[in-house]
């Protein structure tokens, strides 16, 4: 099996305020190899949000149907979506949403335990993606004691501590500085690389999409 996600004729309506409900998405096609990392290039209220969504099992589409790992997810009970989730997907947002009161290492072994990894090859795997990233001396700093760009890699340590097949990123650098933003970028690179990882990647950056296999564009803007 080449694929490791597949989304065939995905539409998404929203009811909001106004006389007629907005469609996001309508009829879109959407695939990504086992190890190719994807660019999602797209304007504001293009619809690239809701397309991560969907495919990461956090919102169900109107239309279509969602493959992963040759398994259509559609209509699913939400305990195996979630299972599902837990087993083969990795997310990274624009901010990096750790838990303050918990260190670098901590935040990282946590969703491992939460997967019934054992304590000891969790705290493992954690140091391990820190050295991998070059904080392996800041395992033990909680967030506020660490920079930006360092939390941010914590964050992307985190989105792959239970070796997902594919990651999910939203903007994962839009919140660093231009310089940050190169170097942290090609850090996760790295680790999408040496681990084999699938990788769909939303950005405005097209220098940084430019460095992927294959750029998607979604282009029309919603009203």
């Amino acid at each position: 099996m080449n694929e490791v996600l597949r989304l065939e004729g995905v539409g998404k309506t929203y009811a909001r305020n106004g006389p007629a409900p907005v469609r996001v998405l309508d009829g879109l096609d959407l695939s990504v190899a086992r190890g190719e990392v994807v660019a999602l290039v797209a304007p504001s209220g293009a619809g690239k949000s809701t397309l991560l969504h969907i495919a990461g099992l956090l919102d169900t589409p109107d239309a279509g149907r969602v493959v992963l790992n040759g398994r259509d997810m559609t209509g699913l009970p939400d305990k195996a979506r979630t299972e599902a989730r837990r087993r083969d997907l990795g997310f990274v947002y624009q901010f990096h949403h750790l838990l303050p009161e918990f260190s670098a290492l901590e935040n990282i072994v946590l969703p491992q335990l939460a997967n019934a990894v054992p304590a000891r090859d969790a705290r493992a795997r954690a140091a391990d993606l820190l050295d991998r990233v070059g904080l392996g001396a800041r395992a033990d700093h909680r967030p506020a004691e660490l920079s930006g760009g360092e939390q941010q890699r914590v964050a992307f340590c985190r989105a792959l501590a239970n070796r997902p097949s594919l990651l999910l990123a939203d903007e994962p650098t839009g919140n660093l500085d231009p310089a940050t933003s190169d170097r942290v970028f090609g850090l996760l690179m790295a680790l999408v690389r040496d681990t084999g990882l699938s990788a769909l990647i939303a950005t405005h950056n097209h220098q940084l999409a430019g460095r992927m296999d294959r750029v998607i564009r979604l282009n029309e803007e919603v009203a």
